[in-house]
């Protein structure tokens, strides 16, 4: 199967079968002086891709670090952790980080090597079809806090980015649907072609359908890539990637990061919200609700998460929204929807959270 290199400004991304198998090139490449490399890594990872990945990089020095990834391991406790291992070692500048893992997992490695001597190299080797569609792109590193999700962070961009979808053939189906999300996403702010072509073929990304899977896997990245290279520190283009967020990592913090909903469900969900509210306000005719419905519906894609869409557990997470990051005033910024493909300007429809109850009180 060909794999594909996708460039961005500072990086490239690297996706298809077995393409962990250019990690040791890629190394040489971005990392010269390289002697150290300390690889963080999920725990479900399978033995042999960790296997595969240190006959790559026999060469040199290599930790292992083995992390339980959950959403409430993603704080500034692990990362002091991480960097106090990474300072006992003596790791400079020139060696080097490697992700392999979760968009959790990535995000909060790339804030380590962000932080560590004020930047180490780092390479990302993201394993589920979420992070390898979304956080794997964009620089966004960060971690979680109390008040809210991905609230402390840095923008730091990986040296490579590779995607081997072999990874993803240990995943459960509940995570890729998680990462269905996000390409979903993707087509429905920007693509309506993308979107056509995601009704016929939502079936066989789920099933990972190996041609069907790097097609969508490459439209979705080079979507991201669109917008955050032209708005790396999301002042304004950018911010329409949250669409969705807003009313996900809400929910996400009501149900206290639990195994009840994962990043991807939410985001399903935050997105239907956000297309009522669309259709509610007159910005989108019915028949895009009706498109969007009708898919969600044709794949069971929320069958088992209508608890969620319940009005009063919307409610309830409404005042985790008040710590939101892109936030500037009092009132809401909500990324809505005027057709498939094209979504409204960043900060043109804000509100203030009792208007946003009002909302979801006349919706649900």
């Amino acid at each position: 199967m060909k794999i594909n290199r996708l460039k961005a400004k500072n990086y490239s991304i690297i996706i298809g079968k077995n393409s962990i198998t250019s990690l040791a090139s890629e190394v040489k490449k971005h990392c010269p002086k390289c002697k150290k490399i300390a690889v963080i890594i999920d725990k479900k990872i399978p033995k042999k891709f960790l296997t595969k990945l240190k006959k790559n990089l026999k060469k040199y020095k290599i930790f292992i670090f083995f992390i339980t990834s959950s959403e409430k391991i993603k704080n500034l406790d692990q990362t002091n952790l991480l960097v106090n291992k990474l300072l006992k070692l003596n790791f400079n500048r020139s060696d080097l980080i490697i992700a392999l893992g979760g968009g959790i997992i990535g995000d909060m490695t790339g804030f380590v090597a962000s932080i560590f001597k004020r930047g180490i190299n780092f390479i990302n080797l993201p394993s589920t079809l979420l992070s390898q569609v979304d956080s794997c792109i964009g620089g966004k590193t960060g971690v979680n806090s109390k008040y809210g999700k991905n609230l402390i962070g840095s923008f730091y961009n990986p040296k490579v980015v590779i995607s081997d979808i072999e990874l993803l053939k240990s995943l459960p189906k509940r995570e890729i649907i998680c990462g269905y999300a996000e390409i979903l996403k993707h087509a429905i702010i920007n693509d309506k072609t993308f979107f056509k072509f995601l009704k016929k073929n939502t079936k066989n990304i789920i099933m990972l359908e190996n041609k069907i899977l790097n097609k969508s896997i490459l439209k979705s990245c080079k979507i991201k890539l669109n917008f955050t290279e032209k708005d790396f520190k999301e002042k304004n283009l950018r911010m329409k990637l949250n669409f969705g967020h807003t009313f996900a990592h809400a929910l996400e913090i009501q149900n206290r990061y639990s195994n009840n909903l994962n990043h991807g469900e939410a985001v399903l969900i935050g997105m239907l919200i956000a297309i009522k509210i669309s259709r509610f306000k007159n910005i989108c005719t019915p028949k895009t609700l009706d498109e969007v419905e009708n898919l969600y519906e044709k794949f069971s894609l929320i069958k088992n998460l209508r608890k969620h869409l319940k009005k009063n557990e919307i409610l309830k997470s409404i005042k985790f929204m008040k710590n939101d990051k892109k936030k500037d005033d009092e009132r809401i910024s909500f990324i809505l929807i005027n057709n498939i493909g094209k979504t409204t300007a960043p900060g043109k429809f804000k509100y203030k959270i009792n208007q946003v109850e009002n909302f979801i009180k006349k919706l649900f």
